[in-house]
């Protein structure tokens, strides 16, 4: 059963396709129905719910009467607004979050370039809650019930690699993500184990960028795009401290491509980022016990 947030996608995309084939603009719709055009961009790309009202008042304006089709629209919309399972985590998740756990959720191929942080798919417990202690100091309440919250969360989006048919997922990681210790020596080593394990997937492909490469394009920013099987379209994911960007235009997500492919040709191959792994677990980053 598909989830909430790829059925919303497949409404918005439906509800552009409408749009377009009337001819009128974001614009035009927004000042139509009082809707705000950031309204009509977050409907189209699924990242909002919709009313019913809503869904009828935009038929109507796209010509769309046979009654057959309404009630097609009317169901996946209500669909559509039915809970994840990731928002039983509301309580530590954020609202701006929350959208990406359901695209990942649903998506068929994830490529990612990291700066500093281990993805959260390939994240071990331990890894996960020295990343959350840090993000969570400066706080006065008890912040390790959040932390295993989160940790907990983060485990269960890792899920969609048992699932019959799941994601393929190439990672690019910055050598600063590998060399950069996490939590201790001890979390790093086993860490970088589970990296090595998760490289001999067939559907996972994880590729180092050595400092050796020099200048990129991508130095100052991680990103992720995410590919879907049963929804036209890609997503751009750019994450910061307290909000996040997706993006959509075609000609961005192009140059995100581009950009990714290059970081690729200039990072170790699969096999060498695989021995790299190795020979830096054999290390021990530093510990001498």
């Amino acid at each position: 059963m598909d989830s909430p947030t790829v059925l919303r996608r497949r409404l918005g995309s439906e509800l552009r396709r409408l749009r377009e084939q009337t001819g009128l603009q974001a614009k035009a719709v927004a000042d139509a129905l009082g809707f705000s055009a950031a309204k009509v961009s977050r409907i189209e790309s699924g990242q909002t719910t919709l009313k019913e009202t809503d869904i009828r008042a935009l038929l109507e304006l796209y010509g769309v009467s046979d009654q057959a089709e309404l009630r097609q629209f009317v169901s996946l919309t209500r669909r559509s607004t039915q809970r994840g399972w990731w928002h039983d985590y509301g309580d530590t998740l954020p609202d701006w979050f929350q959208t990406y756990v359901g695209m990942e959720a649903d998506a068929a191929r994830i490529r990612a370039y990291e700066t500093e942080l281990i993805p959260g798919l390939f994240q071990t417990p331990d890894y996960a809650r020295a990343t959350f202690r840090i993000s969570l100091s400066g706080r006065h309440d008890d912040i390790e019930p959040i932390v295993e919250r989160r940790a907990k969360l983060r485990m269960q989006r890792q899920e969609i690699f048992t699932r019959p048919t799941p994601p393929t997922v190439w990672a690019v990681l910055n050598e600063a993500v590998l060399r950069r210790s996490v939590g201790g020596p001890d979390v790093m080593c086993e860490q970088v184990a589970h990296l090595i394990e998760l490289a001999q997937r067939p559907t996972v492909t994880i590729q180092v960028l050595p400092f050796t490469a020099g200048a990129h394009p991508a130095m100052s920013m991680a990103f992720h795009i995410l590919s879907f099987s049963d929804v036209p379209g890609q997503i751009v994911y750019v994450e910061a401290l307290t909000s996040s960007l997706y993006i959509e235009k075609e000609s961005d997500i192009a140059r995100h491509e581009f950009v990714f492919e290059q970081l690729a040709a200039s990072a170790m191959s699969p096999e060498d980022s695989l021995s790299w792994m190795h020979k830096l677990v054999a290390e021990g980053y530093g510990n001498d016990s």
